[in-house]
């Protein structure tokens, strides 16, 4: 949402309108105050906490055991304080924190409606197990259903995410860490009425905060892998100045069209880290090779084509990259054989090297290199169809045909201006297998 679109800030209007109606009822409703108050500052609390430890994720316990305590408008009321006074990174700041409040407004007013609506709230009092957990399942059900509801309808509207995919795989990945937040909520909830009172009810938070420190860490840990493949790749940026940015558009490209082919969000970040990657080998390859403005010898040439091969030795301790580390290795190989380092022929290539091999070259055309200028999107697509069964997977070109149509494309110029540049290039099926 860095440049919200109209038909956005339209989507985050109508969330807040329906927000302000679910707190519209608060002046009449009886409840204690003074246990809102409580709920609504701990919330806060858990929030600034997280911003400041960098925790990820929101604290859903709170608001959780606010649903199944409190009346459907003051459960509401408990999210707000919290998620307007949150800390945002991203730009507008203002229309995140407003839209993430009414998100929660909504998504906790429709959970303690459901779970005063099937009986919960007495469930709760009269510590009523196993009754109990039925209401309080539908409400962590109807929970996780409104968030992945309105976040599906941002992505496609701010992020112009396609609607068939803007809410795949959301509710699967939330369900279960909320159905936790739900169980401590509701712990919470029994101990609040319980005659221990809520003393005892804020002691449920303790294994809980564990629990989301550790889970903080891994956040952490993943941060630093891409801290670590970012090293990578400005060190490739350093020594090969003329393709400068290359590798992360490859990146990106490989994550357009592992999406086009409707994968999994796991593997579509393992292709993006992939194509970001595919050049880290020219590290090991010879400075001047790779800033060489004329044609490479045969020896120069075979120097260059080992740089997957080193490329592979450097990423292959690294656990986390999966697959990843095969595309490394033969995003050169060509479906026909006759490309590099083992003459691989069709599916002998794994996927990821063959969704790698058409963004690489995808990218090198529509970039202006040290010995000639960058083609226009349509014709390096031209081209790309035309060497499609020989050089290139057919259904991946066509993945990225597709997805340039949905998305556009806006290649930079990675290469400083020359006095001279060299007659265009020969198509790709026909260019030495080298390119650089």
């Amino acid at each position: 949402m860095e440049a919200v679109p109209a038909r956005a800030r339209a989507y985050v209007a109508c969330t807040v309108l329906g927000a302000l109606l679910c707190l519209l009822p608060l002046p009449g409703t009886h409840t204690p105050w003074w246990a809102v108050a409580l709920l609504a500052g701990l919330y806060a609390c858990c929030e600034q906490a997280a911003a400041r430890w960098r925790f990820a994720g929101t604290f859903y316990p709170v608001l959780l055991a606010g649903a199944f305590l409190l009346p459907p408008p003051a459960a509401a009321l408990v999210a707000l304080p919290g998620a307007l006074l949150s800390r945002v990174h991203q730009r507008p700041r203002r229309t995140r924190r407003i839209w993430r409040a009414a998100q929660l407004v909504l998504a906790v007013w429709a959970a303690s409606r459901v779970h005063w609506s099937l009986g919960g709230r007495d469930a709760v009092v009269a510590s009523d197990f196993p009754y109990v957990l039925v209401p309080a399942g539908a409400a962590v059900l109807v929970f996780c259903l409104a968030l992945t509801a309105l976040d599906g309808g941002i992505r496609a509207l701010a992020e112009g995410v396609p609607l068939r995919r803007a809410w795949r795989g959301l509710f699967v990945r939330s369900l279960a860490p909320v159905a936790v937040h739900g169980l401590a909520g509701l712990m919470m909830a029994v101990l609040w009425r319980s005659p221990y009172g809520p003393v005892a009810a804020l002691l449920v938070l303790l294994p809980m905060c564990v629990s989301w420190w550790a889970f903080a860490q891994s956040h952490r840990e993943r941060a630093a892998h891409q801290a670590t493949i970012r090293a990578l790749v400005q060190a490739v940026d350093i020594k090969d100045e003329y393709t400068r940015g290359h590798s992360e558009r490859v990146g990106q490209a490989s994550m357009m069209i592992a999406r086009e082919l409707g994968l999994d969000e796991g593997r579509t970040e393992v292709l993006r880290f992939a194509g970001i990657l595919h050049d880290v080998g020219k590290l090991g390859v010879p400075t001047r090779l790779l800033r060489k403005d004329g044609p490479l010898t045969p020896e120069e040439r075979r120097v260059i084509e080992l740089h997957p091969e080193y490329g592979h030795e450097m990423v292959r301790g690294i656990g986390f990259l999966g697959e990843a580390r095969a595309a490394v290795l033969h995003h050169h190989e060509r479906l026909d054989g006759s490309g590099y380092p083992y003459g691989l022929v069709g599916t002998q290539i794994p996927e990821s090297a063959r969704v790698v091999a058409v963004a690489d070259a995808f990218d090198a055309m529509t970039s202006t290199r040290s010995y000639r200028r960058a083609r226009p999107v349509p014709v390096a697509l031209e081209e790309l169809q035309r060497c499609a069964g020989s050089q290139f997977d057919p259904r991946m070109v066509t993945a990225l045909v597709r997805a340039l149509g949905r998305h556009g494309w806006h290649p930079s110029v990675t290469a400083q201006e020359q006095p001279h540049v060299p007659a265009p290039a020969a198509p790709v099926a026909d260019r030495p297998k080298a390119h650089r």
